[in-house]
């Protein structure tokens, strides 16, 4: 399959902090892919030299087999949604829109129509005086009617309520289906989104620490809880991200080998097991606490 970015020992400092450090990956085509890791860890850092908004230090960076600056044949096949994203405060939605449609080649017109009806958006509203979320539903709308063949949200839900997100999430995955690119999420609500990714990056303190599909994450590790004895002598060589002890018993999140046989062997002990979310698993391994950062990692 054709990659879309491809990334090699990239490298961004600001004097002597390493925003991203090192950091080797390629994006596929027709891909949903999940760029988490908590706040300040090098995500937006790494989606801002992806659209050329800012210059590495070192490395390679190649975007649709380019460099992406002042590169008007690959720009023109981005559409990035910021968090932060800003308009002209005297322009409305719909002067948003008409710029939207001159700027991306595969505008959909029926389709922002849709989406606007859907978000319940007035049209001629001033952008100043939208809400948070009205602004949110603003760039969500955007980003899916732009139909770009790299599209990329970060925190595209900041303001919408429980509904709008899954209208965004529905909106995402139908249009998807039909109209395949590669769509880069990077959002702290890993466990709403977690069923649309299909592979999943994590920047901490910037460096990559997981680069693999999400199918393989899911299900990758397994809390056991009982006495702490027993507990510790079951941690005996196995990965350990997490331990969490209570009175006099213990809880520890470990990474599944391959074949099970772990997971049989803390039942044959009476050990409790319980499944632990993709959400958890990452909060584990980027909380500084993790026993084995980065052992997932390729």
């Amino acid at each position: 399959m054709k990659n879309v970015i491809e990334v090699k020992q990239l490298n961004k400092s600001y004097g002597k902090f390493n925003a991203i450090h090192d950091t080797s990956f390629t994006m596929q085509a027709d891909k949903i892919y999940g760029l988490l890791g908590r706040n300040g860890a090098g995500k937006t850092t790494l989606m801002k030299m992806i659209t050329a908004q800012i210059f590495p230090t070192s490395g390679d960076l190649k975007v649709f087999g380019g460099n992406p600056y002042e590169n008007a044949n690959v720009l023109s096949q981005i559409c990035f949604i910021k968090e932060s994203q800003k308009y002209p405060d005297h322009y409305n939605i719909l002067d948003v829109l008409d710029v939207s449609k001159s700027i991306f080649p595969n505008w959909d017109v029926d389709f922002s129509r849709l989406l606007i009806e859907d978000f319940n958006l007035p049209l001629k509203r001033r952008i100043k005086k939208l809400s948070r979320g009205m602004l949110s539903a603003v760039g969500i709308v955007i980003g899916l009617a732009s139909r770009a063949p790299l599209t990329i949200f970060d925190e595209p839900y900041l303001g919408l309520d429980a509904v709008s997100r899954g209208l965004f999430y529905d909106h995402l995955m139908e249009d998807y289906v039909k109209h395949p690119r590669t769509v880069i999420l990077s959002t702290h609500l890993i466990d709403e989104v977690s069923n649309l990714l299909e592979h999943i990056l994590v920047i901490d303190n910037g460096k990559l620490i997981i680069d693999q599909d999400a199918e393989e994450l899911r299900g990758k590790a397994f809390t056991v809880t009982g006495q702490t004895s027993k507990v510790e002598a079951f941690l005996i060589g196995k990965e350990t991200v997490h331990r969490e002890p209570f009175g006099g018993l213990l809880s520890a999140t470990v990474i599944r080998n391959q074949n099970g046989s772990d997971q049989k062997q803390a039942e044959a002990n009476g050990l409790e097991i319980s499944p632990v979310s993709l959400q958890q698993l990452i909060v584990h391994l980027t909380s500084g606490k993790s026993e084995q950062k980065g052992a997932m990692a390729k």
